[in-house]
């Protein structure tokens, strides 16, 4: 029988990859669809993708996104 972890990482991460991060702050007055579309706009435009987010009891959101930092290396 052989045991397998349940997450194996990819090449990338097991080769000093990073990530670059970015914080957002959502007023309370944006609507969650103007969010969701400034949301899409960043992902789209950006290449950033949803790290983590956060609803607080003003109406206040906190939205992390992160991105990869791909270093390229010189071939000479």
């Amino acid at each position: 029988m052989t045991s397998t972890t349940p997450r194996q990482r990819t090449g990338w991460a097991e080769n000093g990859g990073q990530y670059e991060y970015r914080m957002l702050t959502i007023d309370r007055s944006v609507s969650r669809h103007d969010a969701v579309r400034l949301l899409t706009d960043e992902a789209e435009h950006g290449h950033w993708e949803l790290e983590r987010t956060r609803l607080y009891v003003g109406g206040e959101r906190r939205v992390w996104l992160r991105r990869k930092i791909i270093r390229v290396r010189s071939t000479l």
